[in-house]
């Protein structure tokens, strides 16, 4: 199986914490080098000393930009896949805070469109010109097992989550003959501090402790635990490399068995 990025490029946004670590880590791991994208300057120099380099030409870097601030996000990314082309996206963003969808005010959902979509088509249009160019492209979107089954209480996040899925699928259609591939993966319950911002509004919203409801959660995930950031990195490397070549348009759930969905 060929899994081989020596000589690709990435550009994993939210690498600096979370699953964006894990897969900047995992495709470094791989031989690709990396581009990591987050807001925080500390954070990102943090993150960018522990990525491993299996080869000596390998070559990290990072970029502090908002995905929000779209003109400056386009400016830093395009100048980057200038100087170095950029073969694989990894989008990794994260969610909107939680709250049913009929309470959320129109404003939420414009900055989730904002942050999510319209970032994520911002960046594709900074790097597909270099995909288009190698004949090698990789976009992963890691949004949500809501696109098959909402979740309760994240009203905004489900809708805009729905409608990246819906993008990618579209986009999978339309850059397959350039060879580029878009593909979602859809994390289950994973360790990371989205997962404790659910936890706090249960709690908020319940009275009940944060034991309890983990406890509730997890009764409904076969495996029984909540997945490690680096196992849904797994699945974003894989779909990265050149044998996920003829997987494109799919949603990859990487949830331990949790959704009762085919």
């Amino acid at each position: 199986m060929n899994l081989d990025l020596t000589g690709k490029h990435a550009l994993v946004c939210g690498g600096s914490q979370g699953i964006g670590r894990a897969a900047a880590i995992e495709l470094a791991q791989l031989g690709a080098d990396v581009t990591l994208l987050a807001r925080s300057r500390e954070a990102l120099d943090a993150a960018l000393a522990i990525l491993p380099k299996v080869h000596a030409a390998q070559a990290h870097a990072t970029i502090a930009a908002d995905m929000s601030d779209h003109a400056t996000l386009h400016a830093k990314v395009e100048a980057a896949a200038n100087a170095h082309p950029l073969q694989i996206l990894v989008n990794n963003t994260g969610g909107p805070p939680g709250g049913p969808a009929h309470a959320a005010t129109t404003d939420e959902f414009l900055v989730a469109f904002n942050q999510h979509l319209i970032g994520a088509q911002t960046l594709l249009q900074a790097v597909l010109p270099g995909m288009k160019a190698s004949g090698y492209g990789r976009i992963v979107n890691v949004i949500s097992t809501s696109v098959k089954e909402p979740i309760r209480n994240l009203g905004v996040s489900n809708t805009i989550r729905g409608a990246t899925a819906s993008w990618a699928k579209t986009l999978a259609g339309e850059l397959g003959a350039f060879g580029i591939t878009v593909n979602n993966v859809l994390p289950g319950y994973t360790q990371t501090q989205r997962l404790e911002q659910i936890l706090a509004d249960r709690r908020k919203a319940t009275g009940k402790s944060s034991a309890e409801i983990e406890q509730a959660m997890l009764a409904s995930v076969p495996v029984g635990r909540f997945a490690k950031p680096a196992e849904i990195a797994a699945a974003i490397a894989f779909l990265a490399s050149p044998a996920a070549g003829y997987i494109n348009g799919i949603n990859v759930p990487v949830d331990g068995g949790r959704m009762q969905s085919l």
